[in-house]
């Protein structure tokens, strides 16, 4: 029906013929992230869930969103009139949102080509069932999904950190990587982990010793395990060896943290850095922020929906994914299974319609070009320092002002005197709630009774 690859292939086609210049990265200085959501739909006389053969299918890119941004705990405003969370993911579900938004305008107005049909309850509607939506995202997510195994045998994806994390787990980092406070960079989309521990370690006299994986601050041997039990990423954990049997020297970290409150990293030096399965905060410059990292975030959409809780008031049932799409870096499938959906299974009492979705989980061997992986293989030698773009774009199939673009939070070209006046407020956030509004109207209109 389709491929990881015709998917990664049409979102990156869409991203360089479809979205203006503006918001994004300058050549050979700076990176980003895409996410996108696409809507399958087979052609007519087909159905997606047939067995007896291939589905001919379209492919329509209806959401797009780019960013790699967070803005800190401190520059939250009261007022609401800034984007707290700019992260790639983050901006196509809001896209998508004003997708659904304008579908269900379509439907009130008894148009066939709205993807809704009425539902069984007045006033409420159901998305077609021959549709489907498949998320796309150029890089691992944040958070759990970006905690994976690094193998002996693979390409190491930094340097290595100058500090004996045996006896100091604390983060530091070489002239080669970004400073202490950039904690976005920690996040590094194409390669999740930008500190990782010194394989051999140097003694206070300057002379490396090597350390066993099984012996790094593991204390005593662990008890027998059935390994038969146990993921490979917990066997991996456990044993320092993988089912195949390729030694883990480490795993990819993630820069986003623990919640407050709540469990948090042993900080071992290898693979057990991190403990697996934790709720997370995105990382920010200079202060902690307030917004769950991008895993954190997607698992919740596989449990509650896309829509929103707004848009939730006119739909019969929510609107799931049925699945997700990585575009080629560092990923794992348990770690993605894991992060998604793995640790939800014990979610219960949700509404009718509700429930934990086990979305398939794809990988792409298609580079965005615009990633920080491919950026610095073009930049090679130049001189001047590669840096995430600081514009998010955001982009929605919808026929009114579709594209916007944001920079720290405000509409791009916002300063800091323009900061609280109604023109720095966001475009998209406004026209989607003043939409809301006449959706109400027209629902009510259309059914026959008072708003």
């Amino acid at each position: 029906m389709w491929t990881a690859d015709e998917i990664a292939r049409l979102c990156y086609e869409h991203y360089g013929n479809r979205l203006p210049k503006q918001g994004k990265p300058e050549p050979n200085r700076e990176w980003t992230l895409l996410a996108a959501v696409v809507k399958i739909q087979p052609t007519a006389g087909q159905a997606c869930d047939r067995s007896d053969g291939p589905v001919q299918v379209t492919k329509e890119v209806v959401s797009m969103g780019t960013g790699t941004k967070c803005i800190g705990q401190s520059k939250m405003r009261k007022s609401g009139d800034i984007l707290n969370d700019s992260h790639a993911e983050v901006i196509a579900r809001r896209s998508f949102q004003r997708y659904l938004l304008h579908q269900l305008h379509l439907a009130a107005a008894l148009k066939e080509d709205s993807i809704f049909l009425p539902g069984s309850q007045r006033g409420l509607w159901k998305l077609r069932p021959d549709l489907l939506f498949v998320f796309f995202s150029s890089h691992t997510p944040c958070g759990d999904a970006s905690i994976i195994p690094m193998l002996e045998f693979e390409d190491q994806p930094c340097c290595p950190v100058s500090r004996d994390w045996a006896s100091n787990p604390s983060v530091e980092t070489n002239d080669n990587l970004e400073a202490p406070e950039d904690k976005r960079k920690c996040e590094d989309p194409e390669s999740p982990v930008t500190k990782k521990m010194r394989l051999e370690p140097r003694t206070p006299d300057g002379t490396a010793h090597r350390q066993s994986f099984g012996s790094q601050e593991r204390g005593p041997n662990p008890p027998n395990v059935n390994s038969s039990h146990l993921t490979a990423e917990e066997l991996a954990t456990v044993t320092g060896m993988t089912p195949s049997g390729a030694r883990v020297v480490d795993v990819y970290r993630t820069g986003a943290k623990c919640v407050p409150g709540g469990a948090g990293d042993s900080r071992k030096p290898g693979a057990a850095y991190h403990r697996v399965g934790l709720l997370r905060v995105k990382p920010g410059r200079g202060d902690r922020t307030c917004s769950m990292s991008c895993s954190d975030k997607l698992a919740r959409w596989n449990v509650l929906g896309c829509q929103g809780a707004l848009l939730m008031h006119f739909l019969e049932e929510p609107i799931y994914l049925s699945a997700v799409v990585i575009g080629k870096c560092p990923c794992s499938q348990e770690a993605m299974q894991r992060a998604l959906f793995g640790r939800c299974q014990n979610v219960s009492a949700l509404p009718e319609g509700f429930g934990v979705q086990e979305v398939k989980i794809q990988q792409s061997d298609l580079l965005f070009e615009q990633s920080r992986c491919a950026v610095q293989t073009k930049k090679a030698d130049s001189p001047g320092r590669l840096v995430p773009c600081g514009a998010a774009i955001s982009w929605s199939a919808v026929p009114e002002q579709p594209l916007d673009v944001t920079a720290n939070g405000f509409p791009q070209g916002t300063t800091k005197k323009g900061v609280g006046r109604p023109q720095a407020r966001d475009r998209v956030f406004l026209k989607f709630f003043l939409r809301t509004s006449q959706l109400q109207a027209k629902v009510c209109i259309s059914q026959g009774i008072s708003p």
